[in-house]
């Protein structure tokens, strides 16, 4: 699992009191026709944007410091390596995170941004509204001076961005995120930000690269069982947005590799057969053994990151990596 603000996605906070009542009916529409539809589809499955309550949120930052969990940590040391640089030369006024979460990993960036003396304005985008918050003000006290604008939004929707932007803006899009979504939505996706970014504007992009499969599948079945918390609470979320019935503990956690598709995949599987009812959706069945697919997860290489962005608008203008395999590209925007 990556972080999405997708995730994976319109606005999703914790809860309806963080949005306006309009804003709150359009969310609970937009959840009952997520699921609604998800769940009837041959595969079921359900939106991962709504693993990201407060305590989904939580559970994701738990993940991130697990020894399995290879992603964050491999990223952060690319970034204390290239984000000096990268600053340096861009100059960015605007940081702009897709899927912020705690924006752990941006202070390195926040950091290059004060020692080069450009930094003005950030944004974090996220689908947890409280959880953005609690960042929101914690960043504000860290970092005096910078403007800190929270954005609630489903980037798959939208990137809900606040108007007049100081130039150049580094958009950032870390931690595999897109990963979350297939080649079409990723591409539709990165389009959105490529028409959000002016000439001198670039896109710090994060990627998990294919390794092998055993390493890659014990980030996702940690020992702890934490990641199994992370797939079942949105069962617990759609039983207190929704009032639906799951009975959690009949759901086991499974991830595994599809090797066809260069992806992981999530599910949340039945232990037994069982119906569950779901207030102004219906009545969901499911036989033992049957899944409910809760996030894909896609692993790329150089070429298939370079054709995304091509397809999007953007060219590869730098791309850095390990032996741990992730990548950081950085993305310009294509005449």
């Amino acid at each position: 699992m990556t972080r999405h603000g997708t995730q994976a996605a319109a606005a999703t906070p914790a809860h309806d009191s963080a949005l306006p009542a309009g804003r709150a009916g359009a969310r609970r529409a937009t959840m009952i026709a997520d699921v609604r539809d998800g769940l009837s589809r041959k595969q079921k499955e359900l939106p991962p944007k709504y693993f990201y309550d407060e305590r989904g949120s939580k559970l994701f930052e738990a993940i991130t410091r697990l020894p399995e969990y290879y992603l964050t940590r491999t990223e952060r040391r690319l970034l204390g390596r290239y984000a000096g640089p990268l600053v340096r030369a861009l100059r960015p006024r605007t940081l702009v995170e897709l899927g912020a979460g705690s924006a752990a990993k941006t202070r390195v960036l926040l950091d290059a941004m004060r020692d080069a003396g450009c930094g003005e304005h950030y944004v974090p985008v996220d689908v947890s509204g409280e959880f953005l918050a609690a960042t929101a003000r914690r960043l504000r006290a860290e970092y005096p001076g910078l403007r800190v604008t929270p954005a609630i939004a489903d980037i798959a929707v939208e990137l809900g961005l606040p108007s007049n932007l100081p130039h150049p803006v580094l958009f950032a899009f870390l931690g595999s995120t897109i990963g979350n979504f297939d080649a079409s939505a990723a591409a539709t996706l990165l389009g959105r930000v490529r028409h959000a970014m002016g000439p001198f504007d670039r896109l710090l992009l994060g990627a998990d690269l294919r390794k092998d499969v055993a390493v890659v599948e014990a980030a996702y079945n940690d020992a702890q069982g934490v990641t199994a918390e992370f797939n079942r609470n949105v069962l617990h979320v759609l039983n207190r947005e929704l009032g639906a019935e799951f009975d959690v503990e009949r759901f086991e956690h499974r991830a595994l590799y599809v090797p066809a598709r260069h992806r992981i995949e999530m599910h949340l599987v039945s232990r037994q057969e069982q119906a569950v009812r779901i207030p102004v959706v219906g009545r969901v069945t499911l036989r033992q053994g049957e899944s409910i697919r809760t996030e894909i997860s896609c692993k790329y290489d150089r070429p298939s990151i370079a054709r995304l962005l091509r397809r999007s608008g953007l060219a590869l203008e730098q791309w850095h990596t390990d032996n741990a395999g992730f990548a950081l590209a950085v993305a310009m925007p294509m005449p």
